[in-house]
C-alpha cells in the first residue's frame, strides 16, 4: 500500500502555538481560559438537556435566573465556584470534582 505524507497538515497543538503563541504567554493563558469556560457551559446544557429541564426548570431548582444559566451555556457569563456548585447539586442532582494540571 503506498501511503502518501501531506506535509502541509500540522497538529491542533501546532496551530494553537501559531495562533495564539506558546503555552504560558499571555494570549494563549487567555486563549486557554475561555476555551476552559466554553467547555462549562456544554456540559452544563448537555447535563440539562439529558435530565430534560429547561433553562427556567434548572434556574428554579437551583436559585438563580433563567437568564444567568443562558448566559453560562452560551460562555457569556463568569461564574463563581459557589455557584456552579449549587448548580450542579441541587439543579442537576450530581457531584463537582476539581482537578488541577501544572
Amino acid at each position: 500500500m503506498n501511503k502518501k505524507i501531506n506535509k502541509n497538515l500540522t497538529s491542533f497543538s501546532d496551530h494553537l502555538d501559531k495562533q495564539y503563541g506558546k503555552r504560558g504567554t499571555k494570549s494563549r493563558e487567555k486563549y486557554e481560559e475561555g476555551f476552559e469556560a466554553f467547555k462549562l457551559g456544554v456540559m452544563l446544557q448537555e447535563m440539562r438537556k439529558e435530565q430534560g429541564m429547561t433553562q427556567e426548570q434548572l434556574a428554579d431548582k437551583c436559585g438563580t435566573t433563567k437568564t444567568y444559566i443562558s448566559r453560562i451555556e452560551n460562555n457569556a457569563s463568569d461564574i463563581r465556584l459557589s455557584t456552579l456548585m449549587r448548580i450542579i447539586s441541587e439543579g442537576l442532582g450530581g457531584h463537582l470534582k476539581l482537578s488541577v494540571d501544572i
